[in-house]
């Protein structure tokens, strides 16, 4: 089996090829903007060097797909948050030219991570299955353009039936590799690491949060597992993916080592957007905005389609990231993840 990967070198391109190394019988190919330096896990696959905002970058995909069985579409921009047109260009036209490549090379199999921001808002006191409807939140970019995504994979679908279409959205996808990462995109240079030692945790006072700041997140290594499940079986359709336990503001400061105090929500969208626009930080407060209304998930039909099961729990992933937070961690051969 032929399996091409777009976004090789992100988070979670790196999680699914240290899987599918595992898998003899799996050839890969790896596309990304900046092709990484030849160490582990990147060092055994052929690679490809495609800036997917481009005009014209149909042509180089549709040369990488061809005799692929399967392509894998993780590629997405972050950053800038202050340009939306170029993120734009990335994540959405970006992405209609991989379908138009997976269609133009004839690959029989496209899989698509989507996400949770895709869907559209829902109260905090339930779960939704995947019949939710995808149309997104319209005050966060990151939103809007994952349910864009998700209604042009709606029209491939019309328009080539006999593609086998998946589409995996899970919660927030963690690993310590991609603490440096993270923190560049979210945090910024201002928040020192040191923050997140444990011993610096641990003289935090509060945390204030609004109640209704509840997250669901999932290991990477997991999420890789779902993916090769779904590549080795052609599994079809979307499937939401998340484990337990639901972390609430309290959860979270227990794994701080801190005491949750409620502020509401208004006090840290405010904060979010002063701040995001004076270039404080780099996270807007429609990623606020979409932590405080995006549902909870239900990822039942994953356990019982693909047989999946996370080997990680919620609170060691997030323990773990924070950890690799305060240990500077990230992986030097990818671009995205270096320190």
């Amino acid at each position: 089996m032929r399996i091409v990967v777009t976004g090789a070198t992100g988070n979670l391109g790196t999680a699914l090829l240290r899987r599918l190394a595992d898998e003899p019988d799996i050839a890969v190919h790896g596309i990304s903007r900046r092709p990484p330096a030849a160490e582990p896990p990147y060092d055994t696959i052929t690679w490809t060097p495609v800036d997917l905002s481009r005009e014209g970058a149909e042509e180089p995909l549709a040369e990488a797909f061809r005799d692929a069985d399967a392509v894998v579409h993780l590629a997405w921009r972050i950053q800038p948050g202050h340009d939306e047109r170029v993120l734009y260009r990335t994540n959405v036209a970006g992405s209609e030219r991989v379908f138009a490549a997976v269609a133009k090379a004839g690959v029989p199999h496209l899989v698509h991570m989507s996400s949770v921001g895709a869907y559209s808002p829902a109260s905090k006191d339930h779960t939704v299955d995947e019949s939710w409807p995808t149309d997104g939140l319209v005050n966060s970019y990151y939103s809007r353009h994952k349910a864009a995504v998700e209604h042009l994979l709606d029209q491939v679908e019309r328009e080539h039936p006999r593609l086998v279409v998946t589409r995996v959205r899970p919660g927030l996808v963690l690993q310590p590799e991609a603490a440096a990462e993270i923190k560049r995109y979210f945090l910024g240079p201002l928040v020192p690491h040191a923050l997140f030692r444990p011993d610096v945790l641990a003289k935090l006072p509060v945390l204030p949060l609004p109640r209704t700041m509840v997250l669901q997140f999932v290991h990477a290594d997991d999420v890789a597992d779902a993916l090769v499940k779904i590549l080795t079986t052609r599994a079809e359709g979307a499937f939401n993916l998340v484990s337990e336990p639901v972390v609430t503001p309290q959860v979270l400061a227990e794994i701080m080592g801190t005491r949750h105090v409620a502020i509401p929500p208004a006090v840290l969208r405010n904060a979010a957007r002063v701040s995001w626009r004076l270039r404080l930080q780099p996270t807007s407060h429609g990623w606020v905005d979409l932590a405080l209304t995006a549902p909870l998930l239900d990822a039942t039909k994953a356990f019982a389609r693909l047989g999946w099961a996370p080997r990680h729990n919620a609170r060691d992933t997030l323990a773990q990231l924070l950890d690799g937070l305060g240990r500077k961690e990230g992986l030097h051969p990818s671009p995205p993840l270096k320190p």
